[in-house]
């Protein structure tokens, strides 16, 4: 399959020499029964390459099961990958087929492969070397015959030396590596991706759109967009939805990427780095995320005292309470009632909306990723999924993406 015929298939735009080279490279395996890695930034298309790896494959007829392994918590994902037998587990109420069986005689897409778990990676690279697993509680060997194309933008090489990954399954997934450009390696496409985003969004919003100007289209461009196409998009969305009916300049380009607020964070979830924002309101957001890593620790402290016997509660009493003295007096809200931040220390946000509100930002900021979002955070897998739910958080993720 040709070049052209794959961008038609999959929607993959771009002429650079960049991407051309990456379609070639996936017009020469496509057809081969081989397992692919995919490596590149957040926000790239990964999942479109696999989706044209798999349009082009013999397996085209068949399934390709797209699974966000960063996405699923540790003490599920092998059942969401391999299934589960009747009574496995509490909830198990019936057998269950797992992805690998729903992906025979296809595809699985295994995006983020480098959060699988250590133990989960000897299962897969069983299937990979025999085709063979075993759903969770059963005894039974079963077969798939599934071609495994795995995505990461993390370095796996790395994660090998420092133990997080293993060795064998690395070498198994890399049979052909694929190495997506990121956006500013490729400048000369954005007129492309610009110009189509905004005909499919005007298009489905019944927007007029009179197009972007020469000089906003170069403003543009000098941008780095580290959040790459997905970034690029969201962009162009935003700016046609505040400036409908105008046809946009590079003033008009300009003054949106000033407004633009991004967040960074650093390899400490301590020491965020915020950026294009004014003083104060940087000043702000450091002061709500570090009030929130404090009300955790208070909350985890009452999980302790309550768990120990009642003869160290008593024994600490005096300490408990002139702890939660200098709370109270410090700005912060009872031991008791549970609200630890007084509403009025923080201004109009409410404790809840501070929590809501940064667990939103850390899981757009790992692209959903729960598992590096909750670390982000400071807490458990099974403590941010209760707040999802409680917080109707899903909702707003479905809705948005």
């Amino acid at each position: 399959m040709n070049i052209d015929l794959i961008k038609k298939q999959t929607g993959i735009i771009g002429e650079s020499e960049e991407i051309n080279e990456v379609l070639e490279t996936v017009s020469q395996i496509a057809g081969v029964d081989i397992s692919v890695l995919v490596n590149g930034e957040s926000g790239t298309g990964k999942e479109l390459i696999a989706k044209a790896i798999h349009a082009a494959s013999k397996r085209s007829n068949n399934d390709l099961v797209i699974v966000n392994c960063g996405a699923i918590p540790e003490g599920i994902i092998e059942s969401e990958l391999f299934g589960h037998k009747k009574g496995a587990y509490t909830d198990a109420s019936e057998s269950r087929k797992g992805y690998f069986e729903t992906a025979n005689k296809g595809t699985i897409f295994l995006d983020e492969i480098g959060d699988m778990p250590l133990e989960t990676q000897v299962k897969v690279l069983r299937v990979l070397e025999s085709g063979e697993y075993m759903r969770v509680g059963d005894s039974n060997l079963k077969k798939t015959d599934t071609r495994v194309v795995a995505a990461t933008n993390k370095d796996l090489a790395k994660l090998v030396k420092e133990g997080k990954f293993r060795q064998d399954l690395y070498y198994r997934l890399k049979t052909v590596t694929i190495n997506i450009p990121s956006l500013r390696h490729r400048k000369g496409d954005i007129r492309l991706l610009v110009e189509r985003f905004a005909l499919q969004f005007t298009r489905t919003n019944k927007i007029k759109y009179k197009g972007f100007t020469p000089e906003a289209i170069k403003v543009i461009q000098r941008f780095d967009w580290p959040g790459n196409v997905r970034e690029l998009r969201n962009f162009v969305e935003s700016i046609l939805t505040l400036e409908k009916g105008e046809r946009i300049t590079a003033e008009i380009v300009e003054k949106q990427l000033r407004d633009e607020k991004v967040v960074e964070f650093s390899d400490n979830p301590a020491l965020p780095v915020v950026v294009n924002q004014h003083p104060d309101q940087a000043e702000r957001e450091l002061i709500l995320r570090q009030l929130l890593f404090l009300r955790q620790d208070i909350e985890e402290l009452k999980l302790i005292l309550k768990d120990s016997d009642f003869s160290i509660l008593n024994s600490s009493k005096n300490i408990n309470e002139n702890f939660a003295n200098k709370i109270h007096n410090d700005g912060f809200g009872d031991l008791e009632d549970n609200s630890l931040i007084k509403e009025q220390a923080i201004g109009n946000f409410k404790t809840s909306d501070l929590d809501k509100e940064m667990i939103i930002r850390t899981l757009e900021h790992f692209n959903n990723n729960r598992r590096a979002a909750a670390k982000s955070l400071g807490m458990s897998e099974r403590t941010l999924y209760r707040k999802i739910n409680d917080y109707g958080i899903e909702k707003k993720i479905n809705k948005d993406s």
